[in-house]
């Protein structure tokens, strides 16, 4: 099976949405061991995810993340659909 590149605009989404992950992290001050470890996840995976390395990750593999650094899912809905300043008012 050949995967179908991704288009700008997936790959745009995958780096908001790396940047909203991140961003939580930080706030929550958290370490990417301590939120990789609580995910389920591999730091590696973690850091490919924020910086947007893995565009498309698993519905779980986010929501594990969301949970971990606690942001609500609306406010990642809210940073992949219109940008990191929604992300502030979503959560």
């Amino acid at each position: 099976m050949v995967r179908v590149p991704l288009t700008n605009e997936e790959r745009e989404r995958g780096e908001r949405l790396g940047l909203a992950l991140r961003d939580a992290r930080a706030s929550a001050s958290r370490s990417m061991v301590e939120v990789a470890a609580e995910a389920g996840i591999s730091v590696e995976t973690l850091r490919k995810i924020e910086t947007g390395r893995i565009p498309t990750p698993a519905f779980f593999t986010v929501a594990a993340i969301a949970d971990a650094v606690g942001l609500p899912l609306d406010a990642l809905r809210a940073a992949t659909e219109g940008g990191v300043e929604e992300v502030a008012a979503a959560s």
